[in-house]
């Protein structure tokens, strides 16, 4: 059943603002502690309809386009990093099946029915074990007999695989072809079982609760997204994955200033008059909390404003400008969180203190790590030696 959003996409990132203060912000230290998945939170975004953000208008979704799902993630993940990251992810999925699976009958039928009319969440499973966390690389195969499919992979991390309606897998197109090859498949519930082989004991971003597992899946030929995932990857994951991810890890950044501006605030108070000695240090890093988010906006707004002229996506310029951002965003996150904490002092070091940013420290240490940066550094050291910027 086609049900049409009910929230314009005008008021996506205040909806979803709404519900990082009044829900997410409320259950993130016992998902933290937990290591559980942000069940309230997602619960919340599927009743508000907001999980279809990235579906286009002419399936019932909003339509939103990059810097508007930017700044939804990053009001989420000042809340609650997992939750933003969650989104993300979830988003992510979502735009590889839109951008390259449209026009055939069973995705656009997906895209009405489950992710706007059921407002499903799409997990992704892009490792896999013995690639060494290469996603451009596969070892498993999907075998194709007539208008069915299945799959097998061993993959190391599934994102929040568990809590999803959906899972979108890469692999190879066929057993004779080249590792890197690859198609995406999408299997519905239903279709696939998880055999978890681990645990999701992390420093942070424990909510998104990704352990390794073996996926088993089955379902029709039709479930495999055209084209190869090499497109899909240039023209749309990488994209979203680096500009989303920058601006959640900015969301970050954000909670942990402001909640050290507060504590200078109440220092001021204390001695009108007088400036306190941690106003100068909050003044200098603002700056550079103003530079990370004029650098992923600008990002998506050159994005959006390509609209469906991809040609230049799949470049080498705009891959060393995707590599740049994700490097400059992950390393400048914990960064401006470690100063909120130099600011704040003891305060911030107390997990039962009001100006903790404990959790936000340790979850943007993660980002230097999804995707290596020394893996990306080494592929763009390797694409500036023949790279001519005309």
């Amino acid at each position: 059943m086609t049900t049409r959003s009910s929230v314009r996409s005008s008021d996506l990132v205040a909806s979803t603002a709404s519900i990082a203060s009044e829900v997410a912000a409320k259950h993130a230290s016992d998902v933290d502690q937990k290591s559980r998945f942000p069940h309230e939170t997602f619960a919340a975004l599927k009743q508000a309809r907001l999980l279809s953000a990235a579906v286009p208008k002419e399936f019932g979704g909003h339509g939103a386009g990059m810097l508007e799902l930017g700044h939804q993630c990053a009001a989420l993940s000042g809340a609650c990093g997992s939750s933003g990251m969650v989104l993300a992810m979830h988003h992510i999925q979502v735009a590889c099946i839109a951008r390259h699976g449209a026009g055939t009958p069973y995705f656009d039928a997906y895209m009405r029915d489950h992710l706007v009319g059921n407002q499903e969440v799409v997990a992704s499973i892009t490792s896999e074990n013995g690639t060494f966390g290469d996603t451009r690389s596969s070892i498993c195969a999907v075998e194709v007999d007539g208008d069915k499919m299945s799959l097998v992979k061993d993959a190391t991390t599934v994102s929040y695989g568990q809590h999803a309606d959906a899972q979108l897998v890469t692999c190879r197109r066929a057993a004779d072809a080249a590792n890197s090859d690859q198609v995406l498949v999408l299997f519905e519930k239903g279709q696939y079982t998880l055999d978890q082989n681990g645990v999701w004991d992390t420093m942070g971003m424990r909510g998104t609760c990704s352990p390794g597992a073996k996926f088993s899946g089955k379902g029709a030929a039709a479930q495999i997204i055209p084209g190869s995932f090499a497109q899909s990857s240039a023209e749309t994951m990488v994209p979203y994955s680096h500009i989303l991810w920058s601006s959640l890890w900015w969301g970050i950044a954000s909670d942990a200033l402001g909640k050290a501006a507060q504590f200078v605030r109440a220092e001021a108070r204390k001695k009108p008059g007088t400036v306190p000695p941690q106003a100068v240090r909050l003044a200098k890093a603002n700056v550079e909390l103003q530079a990370m988010r004029h650098n992923w906006e600008s990002c998506a707004i050159e994005f959006d404003e390509l609209g469906d002229q991809r040609g230049e996506l799949d470049g080498m310029a705009w891959a060393l400008k995707m590599n740049q951002l994700k490097m400059s965003a992950s390393e400048m996150a914990p960064k401006l969180v470690h100063e909120a904490l130099q600011i704040i002092g003891i305060m911030a070091y107390k997990n039962d203190s009001k100006f903790s940013v404990g959790r936000q420290y340790r979850d943007v240490l993660s980002a230097a790590l999804m995707v290596s940066n020394e893996r990306i550094a080494g592929k763009s050291a390797s694409m500036l030696l023949v790279f001519k910027d005309d």
